[in-house]
């Protein structure tokens, strides 16, 4: 992996079984009860987009009936700043995006960033020693937080890592990963432990104060500032909007969709799974829909503006 021109699409997510499975909505006029969404929230890889990475005309379709409708949607991503032109173009140039697990929002369409948050080298360090020593030596990659506005900036990654994006990359030996000042976030890899384990063993050491930890569902965790979730990152563009949490409608997959979906059906709003979501994402949001290669996402929608 080297430095490159940047592909159009990108796309690290594995298909599961369950991405093609189609699910019918249900008696969605008994669900809502007279609710309508304010706003639409939806996780990007393995929710929105299809496998390929790319946004299916029937959801381009059904994200333009949620603008016409006076309804806006959020991306809310775990992909960092240096993947916005991709995020751009899946969301269309419209609204606000919320990037980084919540790190990192911007309204796209007035091109100003609305947060930014950095952890300091040596919390980081601290946060990698610790998680290293319940769960053995561990792989690192990093996104420098210095570089956060540059979008075409490559990742740091350490040899061996398999960072599973087509992207350019530096390549370096561990004690040349981590940058000299801040990081946006860390990702940790084990050549022994599963995503979950590696989770579940890292949130016994590290205290939310010092570091948030999930995982996207891509073979590693990754390490945040304390108090970035897409929760808290999402809270940025529901400001700006004027819209509280039991207004929204948001679509999820993975742990890192776990803050937002818990606040989101918390506040009364609607919490939506797709088919081959996380069992914890599935329990948490309590509404199923299709797979992300079935349009899961666009039939709910399709359903939902039906009634309203």
């Amino acid at each position: 992996m080297t430095e490159s021109a940047r592909p159009a699409v990108i796309s690290g997510h594995v298909p599961s079984p369950e991405a093609d499975r189609v699910v019918e909505p249900g008696d969605l006029a008994a669900d809502l009860d007279g609710w309508r969404p304010r706003l639409v929230a939806t996780d990007l890889d393995g929710t929105l987009l299809t496998s390929g990475g790319v946004v299916s005309p029937r959801t381009r379709a059904a994200l333009d009936a949620c603008w016409d409708a006076g309804i806006p949607v959020v991306g809310v991503t775990g992909r960092g700043p240096r993947l916005l032109d991709s995020v751009h173009a899946a969301l269309a140039g419209r609204g606000i995006a919320v990037l980084a697990q919540g790190g990192f929002v911007v309204d796209l369409e007035r091109d100003e960033v609305l947060r930014t948050v950095g952890l300091p080298r040596e919390q980081a360090t601290a946060v990698i020693e610790r998680i290293e020593s319940v769960a053995g030596d561990l792989i690192v990659a990093v996104e420098d937080a210095a570089e956060q506005g540059e979008v075409h900036s490559a990742l740091r990654v350490q040899h061996g890592f398999d960072w599973p994006y087509p992207e350019p990359a530096h390549l370096l030996p561990r004690h040349q990963v981590l940058p000299t000042g801040a990081v946006l976030k860390v990702f940790l890899r084990s050549s022994t432990l599963g995503q979950d384990e590696l989770l579940a063993r890292a949130r016994r050491v590290v205290a939310p104060v010092e570091a948030e930890v999930t995982h996207a569902g891509l073979g590693f965790i990754e390490v945040l500032p304390p108090g970035v979730t897409k929760a808290t990152g999402l809270a940025v563009a529901l400001a700006r909007y004027d819209v509280g949490l039991g207004d929204v409608l948001v679509f999820g997959d993975m742990p890192n969709d776990l803050p937002m979906i818990t606040a989101v059906a918390g506040a009364g709003g609607r919490a939506v799974a797709v088919a081959n979501a996380h069992p914890a994402v599935r329990a948490a949001a309590g509404r199923l829909t299709g797979g992300h290669d079935a349009d899961g996402v666009a039939h709910y929608l399709e359903a939902v503006l039906a009634g309203v």
